[in-house]
């Protein structure tokens, strides 16, 4: 479970600009696939398209042409098989931690002592459980990413949706988050499609890399970094980080397409 496919997926807006109308294409034939338990980071410069792949993955966007399939099911609308966790968490700030990550547990139909236990548990999943009452302005924004992750993982999805989620935070809490996610991951063998700007990031988390431009599928490249098991200071120092992480900044400056070219 958790496999995820993108077929010739295409989304296409007008804009009125002096008052002409104009056609912008954010996703030109968009194809790709996520295997079950696999890390896939979405990467490249803003406006490339990657938030928009993920907003029509999890639902809150269709697209203009294509289809999205969740283990051979076509998406159509939200669905409780998907979680999103946002660039920045977006709690409801009336309720504390575990009433945050108990609403989606509601929303399913979750009742009693159920459904504390089981938000609860998933509060512990990421360190919350200790700040299970507070309310968003007593956390930090570390801990209100973990609680976005917390609610997300709560629904038991197949596939995680990550759309920037440390993108706001300082270095060390980023790298802390990070380690955390690929300690969760392995617990729960979650599906994770991974939007960031950061090569560092993409290249300690993923299994894959595809990077885009221009609403497009620049290059996908398989990542071994991860495979290695090393904490991230170690991986930094090793060939294969070094490698992947040029191959990616090549790809980003379109610098292998040139060198192929001539």
């Amino acid at each position: 479970m958790g496999e995820v496919r993108l077929e010739n997926v295409c989304k296409t807006f007008s804009l009125r600009v002096n008052n002409k109308m104009q056609t912008v294409h954010a996703l030109k034939s968009l194809s790709f696939e996520v295997a079950q338990s696999e890390i896939v980071v979405l990467i490249g410069p803003s406006g490339c398209g990657k938030t928009t792949a993920l907003r029509i993955l999890m639902g809150l966007e269709s697209a203009s042409s294509g289809r999205v399939l969740i283990d051979g099911k076509e998406v159509r609308g939200c669905g409780y098989d998907r979680g999103l966790v946002f660039q920045h968490a977006e709690l409801l700030p009336w309720l504390s931690a575990l009433q945050n990550v108990m609403f989606g547990l509601e929303m399913k139909g979750m009742r009693g002592q159920l459904l504390h236990d089981t938000a609860l548990s998933y509060l512990e999943l990421v360190g919350l459980k200790d700040a299970a009452d507070r309310r968003p302005y007593q956390l930090s924004g570390g801990m209100k990413q973990r609680v976005g992750i917390a609610r997300a993982l709560a629904i038991d999805p197949e596939v995680l949706l990550m759309d920037e989620p440390f993108g706001a935070l300082d270095a060390q809490t980023r790298e802390n988050l990070q380690e955390e996610l690929l300690d969760i991951q392995k617990r729960t063998q979650k599906s994770i499609v991974f939007v960031t700007h950061d090569l560092d990031e993409a290249v300690l988390l993923a299994d894959r890399i595809i990077v885009m431009r221009a609403g497009d599928i620049q290059e996908i490249i398989d990542v071994p970094v991860r495979k290695l098991g090393l904490p991230f200071a170690e991986a930094r120092a090793t060939a294969e980080f070094g490698h992947t992480r040029l191959r990616v900044w090549e790809a980003l400056h379109h610098k292998s397409h040139l060198q192929h070219a001539s």
